[in-house]
């Protein structure tokens, strides 16, 4: 009867540590992100050479030998501060990688290199390789410029420094015009430009 309970249970414990193997995440996968409250921050995303993604607002997470709903939790703790109501966020995984050890997966595009993050109202949101100076301007004509509903004075660039998130404005109408070069700062590696919508009387 003993050894019929020790046999059921390593079979229990087996069982759960291969279930546990075939939803951990590994480097290669790509995973989708979807927030109901903002689908510009829908987006798949490609587990790194380093064991990480990388998500606007959220910065960089570790997902390589975690589950998509770890990385879930993980995300709207990051990303509930942004909005007033409970956040609705799913993560799935979308397409495993390849495990054949003697197959290399093909390349993921500028992995490891730093990136700054652009969302909102911009023609293409998404990350994209900080070079040694890349300034606010630069970033956005890399994701294609403003949206038609941009509100354009209001650009802002956040930035996580010692924990504290600070926050630059720049006026891109301004700038164009040659009033005013403020705003059009130097990023650095995980700042994020955010083009919120304008207002009615914008």
């Amino acid at each position: 009867m003993i050894l019929k309970t020790v046999i059921a249970a390593a079979l229990l414990l087996a069982s759960s540590v291969a279930g546990f193997a075939q939803s951990a995440l590994r480097v290669g996968d790509v995973v989708e992100i979807s927030v109901y409250q903002d689908p510009k921050l829908d987006r798949r995303v490609r587990v790194g050479r380093d064991g990480t993604i990388a998500v606007p607002l959220a910065g960089r997470i570790r997902a390589a030998g975690r589950s998509p709903e770890a990385i879930e939790t993980d995300l709207k703790k990051r990303l509930q501060k942004n909005y007033s109501e409970p956040l609705d966020l799913t993560v799935g995984l979308l397409e495993p990688s390849n495990p054949a050890p003697l197959q290399p997966r093909p390349p993921v595009e500028d992995e490891l290199k730093p990136r700054i993050f652009v969302t909102g109202e911009i023609a293409r949101p998404g990350s994209f390789p900080v070079a040694r100076r890349t300034t606010v301007m630069q970033a956005l004509a890399n994701a294609g410029g403003l949206g038609p509903f941009a509100a354009r004075k209001r650009i802002q660039i956040r930035r996580q420094s010692g924990g504290q998130e600070m926050v630059f404005g720049f006026d891109y109408d301004g700038f164009l015009q040659g009033a005013s070069a403020q705003g059009n700062i130097d990023l650095r590696p995980g700042d994020v430009i955010v083009a919120p919508e304008r207002s009615l009387f914008e």
